[in-house]
């Protein structure tokens, strides 16, 4: 037997009148009869008393009989089965579990701080019982190796493209992929992964300057290059335009000046500081 199978027990609420009545006839017995081993009828009564289980919504248990996995009992109520039966509850509600943060080395090998956010919960009893020997300590441990190769399959940021998946920016394929891989490891103990995703992630402190120091001037790059971009068109446009309107005939020289002059106006970091020329335009 390697797959779950249900138990139908008998009614608590039946089987204990049977009891109270075993008691009763073994207590009042002897006293009416004198027969004192009549007093076995009340031992039998309370055998009985240890085959009594209740089972809560989402709740359920493994019932074995001398090493035979005899089934298990998912609807609620109140049972009773062969005192000899050896009873093991399992819950079957869905469970949230926050891995603690692990430092591991990402793609490139940069080292970086992950934590796992995982809800889960119990579908198959049989495997949960007997294929793991802890299916809690089972979860656990499959998470934190679960997080371990994700984090060494993507890089957590990628500066040069946008091109490539990473830890930060493609949440949900990482995501995906971190739930897939969860699922298949957690099969084996009846586990079923309801989400996972990613619940922390940054990189270890010893680098998270240097990358924060990198990734502001990423940052400044980037926005350099859109104001030369933008400069470099709105000097085209000045000069089109004024050669258009006849404004001014401007030879090579002085076109060369005022791009010069236009590109620092338009890149600088400060307001430009206009010079007054009260001369000529040669001067």
């Amino acid at each position: 037997m390697k797959t779950e199978k249900i138990y139908t027990p008998v009614s608590g609420y039946l089987m204990i009148v049977v009891a109270l009545v075993l008691l009763a006839l073994g207590i009042a017995g002897p006293l009416v009869t004198r027969n004192f081993l009549l007093f076995l009828i009340s031992g039998v009564g309370l055998f009985t008393l240890a085959g009594f289980f209740f089972i809560n919504p989402n709740d359920s248990m493994v019932l074995v009989l001398f090493g035979e996995y005899k089934g298990t009992v998912k609807e609620n109520g109140f049972y009773w089965v062969n005192p000899f039966f050896s009873k093991k509850r399992i819950s079957l509600r869905a469970r949230n579990f926050d891995s603690e943060k692990i430092k591991v080395n990402d793609k490139v090998g940069n080292p970086i701080q992950i934590g796992v956010i995982l809800v889960w919960q119990v579908r198959d009893t049989f495997k949960a019982a007997f294929e793991v020997d802890n299916y809690e300590n089972f979860v656990r441990i499959q998470s934190d190796s679960a997080v371990r190769k994700l984090a060494g399959t993507y890089p957590y940021d990628n500066f040069d493209t946008d091109e490539e998946i990473t830890l930060r920016s493609g949440q949900d394929e990482v995501n995906h992929a971190l739930e897939e891989n969860l699922k298949n490891r957690l099969d084996i103990a009846g586990i079923h992964v309801i989400e996972a995703r990613i619940g922390y992630l940054a990189y270890a402190s010893e680098i998270a300057g240097a990358m924060l120091r990198r990734q502001q001037a990423t940052a400044v790059v980037a926005a350099r290059f859109k104001i030369v971009e933008g400069a470099v068109s709105m000097v085209k446009m000045a000069i089109d335009h004024l050669a258009k309107e006849g404004v001014i005939e401007l030879d090579d020289e002085r076109k060369a000046a005022m791009v010069s002059n236009l590109m620092v106006v338009l890149c600088g970091d400060k307001d430009a500081t206009p010079v007054v020329n009260a001369g000529t335009l040669n001067q």
